[in-house]
């Protein structure tokens, strides 16, 4: 069983909403840091989409691994990511992937010296590529890194949820935001989604549009107003199902981390 914080915040497992006194109490060995973004999606959806999701998704599975007894403590969400190639559009925030490397690197030296062996990076942006960064840091930390972009966790559920696949602001991406942020939504006068369609351009190459070759794809090119993927049959009850799935997968996860001792052979 986890220790009681004595703080009057409704989510103790938050860092942002905790005081000294309660982290003095409490023995955190296992912590989850949010990545997200600051870009546009599509014209119906908000800038801070990315990061709204990732703190929606950690705060939920903190709060069930908590009600599992698990010491897990939510940091405050990283707002930006890399936007090289959304830099088109205004005001996409971008952090390179060698900024980005930093900021995890001083971080992540911070939680090791309050005591944190385990580290989940839960990311909620596409543009931000992780996991050479888990290989960059292995060896030069004792805190123990994992990494899930969650969006690529549930596609097999997200194929049976959704009408239309969804790369960027489209059904699976707005029915989340519906399901907790319907108030920031764009809407028409008739209560339709104020968005387009979310086509996108094929590539002239073959060989990328198969997936054997990879590029990065500039995102004004790519699309009309930044979507991709059609979000007119989006609805907050599809978004509460991929929330469920997600934490279905995740707090098991989060609870067998926060109790696995960091032994010799962790994680094997």
């Amino acid at each position: 069983m986890n220790s009681k914080i004595h703080a009057r915040s409704s989510e103790p497992w938050r860092l942002s909403n905790i005081t000294l006194a309660d982290v003095s109490a409490t023995r955190f060995r296992t912590a989850v840091l949010p990545f997200g973004a600051t870009e546009p999606h599509n014209l119906h959806l908000p800038y801070g989409t990315d990061s709204l999701e990732a703190d929606w998704i950690a705060s939920e599975i903190c709060r069930g691994a908590w009600e599992d007894g698990a010491n897990v403590l939510l940091l405050p969400t990283i707002p930006y990511g890399t936007e090289t190639n959304m830099r088109a559009f205004p005001f996409a925030m971008n952090l390179t992937p060698s900024t980005l490397l930093q900021i995890i690197r001083d971080l992540v030296a911070s939680l090791e010296g309050a005591g944190i062996e385990k580290l989940l990076l839960l990311n909620s942006h596409g543009g931000n590529d992780f996991k050479p960064m888990l290989r960059e840091l292995y060896g030069s930390t004792r805190v123990q890194l994992f990494l899930c972009n969650w969006y690529q966790m549930i596609r097999d559920a997200a194929a049976t949820i959704f009408e239309c696949a969804d790369d960027h602001a489209g059904e699976m991406e707005t029915s989340l935001i519906l399901a907790f942020r319907p108030d920031l939504v764009r809407r028409n006068a008739d209560d339709s989604l104020a968005a387009d369609e979310g086509s996108v351009r094929r590539c002239r190459f073959d060989a990328v549009e198969a997936g054997w070759v990879s590029i990065t794809r500039p995102w004004h090119l790519l699309t009309t107003n930044s979507g991709s993927g059609n979000p007119k049959a989006a609805n907050a009850e599809k978004g509460k199902q991929v929330l469920q799935v997600i934490r279905d997968r995740l707090v098991p996860f989060l609870v067998q981390l926060d109790r696995s001792s960091v032994d010799a052979t962790f994680p094997y």
